[in-house]
């Protein structure tokens, strides 16, 4: 696939320092950091019993979803079916679908898809869906695997009750062209409470209607294969409290600002390290007090607040946006900004929409710029 970053930057692989040289704003993966995450992860699971199926609405990359499975993974959730058809595609095998499948013209591409990927599973919530897809699958001569999602309590999507999440298990079970595959619970609200102990008290209570669930379905004759959900934020809880059986963890790999100020484990050690960060340069430097870079609300994420420095400018500086295209880097008083043309790295707000808006990864072993990967899945929103 070729991008307009291969355009501008293919031949700065392999040239030593070459990061130096790269035009900005440029989407940094440190490919080091990277792996190391993924191993420590990989590690974490297979110690803890659980199968591991990292979220890939993160990175959108069918290079790190290999990665992933190559060090253990079961395989790859997607939140949309566009990130589905793009990594599987690209070969990615045992991908689960997170977000309910509805209307027409999605059903008939789930159904596509599913028979070319035998492996694939979706999640769906309501019965009328579960008839939809059911009936497209039989039309087509396939079999479609769908895991009944539960709402832990956020109301966005998922079956509210363990007796709906029952009966809606067994409309699949009894459906000729269905299987049931997985029972989902995604605690999405409790990912980012900062402090540990509150963290593990809300996951706790949301674990009570996660059990209940299971049991309705133990009680109906259809206890589920797979229990799948979690989440980077509370990974270690989940794998203490034991409900689950599976992992979707997705932030781990690259680190943001989300995360970096929570506590993922109890004793306060930071498991993960930052493989993500944008690269800008200094483009105007005529105030004493402030410089301008070439990276603003195009560049990142907004959501999430101002991105952190990681580089380039004296400790303490802080960030501003100054509009699309623009923003001020702000040093302590007393202390001299960056110089025109320089380099500032920053690290994302919030990683997964940040990524969405960079067609490739520049992949960088040290100061040199390794690989260039695209962002497989960008934009598939649909």
């Amino acid at each position: 696939m070729t991008t307009y970053a291969s355009v501008l930057h293919e031949h700065l692989i392999g040239r030593q320092g070459s990061r130096r040289a790269l035009n900005t704003p440029a989407l940094v993966l440190d490919i080091e950091a990277l792996d190391r995450n993924i191993a420590a992860m990989a590690a974490f699971a297979r110690a803890a019993g659980l199968a591991l199926r990292p979220h890939a609405k993160t990175h959108k990359s069918a290079d790190i979803a290999r990665r992933q499975i190559a060090a253990g993974a079961v395989g790859v959730c997607c939140a949309k079916l566009g990130e589905a058809e793009a990594l599987a595609a690209e070969g990615i095998e045992g991908i689960l679908i997170t977000s309910p499948i509805v209307g027409e013209p999605a059903t008939a591409r789930l159904v596509a898809l599913a028979a070319r990927a035998p492996t694939l599973m979706a999640a769906a919530d309501h019965p009328d869906a579960v008839a939809a897809i059911g009936a497209a699958a039989k039309a087509a001569g396939v079999t479609v695997t769908l895991a009944v999602d539960l709402d832990p309590g956020l109301r966005r999507t998922g079956v509210a009750t363990a007796e709906g999440v029952a009966d809606l298990a067994r409309r699949i079970a009894d459906h000729p062209a269905l299987r049931f595959g997985a029972l989902q619970c995604y605690c999405g609200a409790e990912q980012h409470i900062e402090g540990y102990a509150e963290r593990r008290e809300a996951i706790r209570a949301r674990m009570e209607k996660l059990s209940a669930a299971i049991e309705a379905l133990r009680a109906a004759g259809l206890a589920p294969p797979i229990v799948t959900g979690g989440g980077t934020g509370t990974h270690a809880i989940d794998a203490e409290l034991g409900v689950y059986t599976e992992l979707q963890v997705g932030s781990y790999v690259f680190m943001d600002r989300q995360y970096g100020v929570c506590a993922l484990r109890e004793d306060g050690r930071a498991p993960f390290e930052t493989s993500l960060m944008v690269d800008a340069r200094v483009i105007s430097a005529n105030h004493p007090q402030l410089v301008t870079i070439d990276a603003g609300l195009k560049a990142f994420a907004t959501e999430a607040g101002d991105p952190p420095i990681l580089a380039g400018a004296p400790e303490g500086s802080v960030y501003r946006f100054m509009g699309d295209e623009h923003g001020a880097v702000v040093p302590p008083r007393g202390t001299a900004p960056p110089k025109l043309g320089e380099r500032v790295t920053l690290a994302a707000p919030h990683c997964d929409p940040t990524v969405n808006l960079y067609e490739a990864f520049h992949v960088v072993r040290g100061d040199t710029l390794e690989a260039i990967w695209p962002v497989t899945a960008r934009g598939r929103s649909a």
